[in-house]
């Protein structure tokens, strides 16, 4: 376990610009070189701060990875297929491989269309595979390695920023240790979307409202809760604006907010013929809407009046922790941005039809609920809250490898 920050401190609220060292002026002796100004670059600085939980992300990743190697030594699996060539990873590199138009007719009637899926994974495994001639499902966990380390660093600097640097430590330690996580290091967008929220997120509370902008367009473009990061800006410069805070930036980051997600849903209307709910109908191939939990409810009652009770009984403890740890949230008093944004991934989560086995997955990316255990962990001295991440790490790399092994994040 990396060594923790000794104690909380506030966020790093520097400019971007280089800050330059104090130096008393003085005159120089005659003949002697002047010694050169010490520039100490923010990015650095913020790098540096981060490492720590950089360094636990990457640990627990790791660990699970090896669990997953060792479970797959035994059963006979290839971890490199069940990362990236099996469930959604193979829609997304096909995609990357032919682009948009491929389909599955069910025998009930229902299509499966590629349209679905976002264009940015695809885009950027396209990319990937170009410069190092790797597969597309290869890439995909190449982008995956990439963003998960970036969405780690954005869920360090938003907690930093809120909570202080030991709070920000324990919020990546916890979300890298999820039962789920191990959807991190696979061919999925969850991690990239992820980043592209933290980052958008943490831009917007600075005031940063064009790079806000961008990374909510960037979301709005990986998948279809990218909604969730466009509120969540809009509210923080209408609180903002609300404050006196206008300017010109501030109009360009809301008019930019949307304009990822809004352009791929206009052109998959264009392309079905079906304008503005095109892409509505496309996911209702699949099974999917919003039904406010109706269907979600029935599944797990099903559960309970069935064998499968106690599968029933853990879904609504499942549920139950969510909106307690969010209620938590509100009461711990977190910026209203981060409140909107992680309140809209959850009710798409839980109250969206088909697909209840995705559930899990779908909730990664609302990191604040990470931040009430995660400040709690903080209060605490160091060798006992390693010792719970340690535990949380171990049983998300077994339960990651056995349920990789079985019904897998669909």
């Amino acid at each position: 376990m990396p060594l923790l920050p000794a104690s909380p401190s506030p966020g790093v609220h520097a400019r971007s610009r280089p800050v330059v060292s104090a130096r008393r002026a003085s005159r120089p002796l005659r003949g002697a070189r002047p010694a050169p100004p010490i520039i100490i670059h923010v990015e650095d600085l913020a790098l540096r701060r981060a490492a720590p939980a950089l360094a636990a992300f990457a640990a627990v990743r790791l660990l699970g990875l090896t669990a997953l190697a060792v479970w797959g030594a035994v059963v006979g699996s290839s971890p490199h297929t069940l990362l990236s060539a099996r469930w959604d990873s193979l829609w997304y590199a096909r995609i990357a491989a032919e682009g948009y138009g491929y389909e599955v007719l069910l025998p009930n009637g229902d299509v499966h269309s590629n349209l679905a899926f976002f264009p940015l994974l695809p885009w950027l495994e396209r990319a990937v595979s170009a410069a190092t001639g790797f597969s597309y499902g290869s890439s995909g966990l190449v982008v995956s390695v990439v963003a998960g380390l970036a969405a780690a660093w954005g869920i360090f600097a938003v907690a930093d920023l809120v909570h202080g640097r030991r709070a920000g430590f324990f919020a990546v330690a916890v979300w890298a240790a999820l039962p789920v996580a191990v959807v991190q290091s696979m061919a999925y967008s969850e991690s990239l979307f992820t980043a592209l929220a933290a980052w958008a997120l943490h831009a917007a509370l600075r005031g940063r409202w064009l790079t806000a902008g961008l990374l909510a367009a960037g979301a709005g473009l990986t998948r279809p809760v990218g909604a969730a990061v466009v509120a969540a800006v809009w509210v923080a410069a209408a609180l903002a604006w609300r404050r006196g805070e206008r300017s010109w930036r501030t109009v360009a980051g809301v008019l930019l907010a949307p304009a990822g997600a809004a352009a791929y849903v206009l052109w998959v209307g264009a392309r079905t013929g079906g304008g503005l709910l095109g892409y509505l109908d496309v996911q209702g191939g699949w099974g999917n809407g919003f039904d406010g939990g109706w269907a979600f409810a029935k599944f797990v009652g099903a559960k309970l009046a069935s064998s499968a009770f106690p599968a029933g009984a853990g879904l609504i403890a499942g549920v139950v922790l969510v909106l307690w740890l969010y209620g938590k949230c509100v009461r711990q008093r977190q910026p209203v941005p981060l409140l909107v944004y992680c309140g809209i991934v959850v009710a798409l989560a839980l109250c969206a039809s088909g697909y209840f086995g995705s559930k899990p997955r779908l909730l990664l990316p609302a990191f604040p609920l990470v931040l009430p255990p995660a400040v709690a962990l903080a209060r605490w001295r160091t060798g006992r809250a390693a010792a719970v991440v340690g535990a949380l790490a171990l049983a998300s790399a077994v339960y990651g490898a056995f349920w990789l092994n079985g019904s897998g994040p669909p």
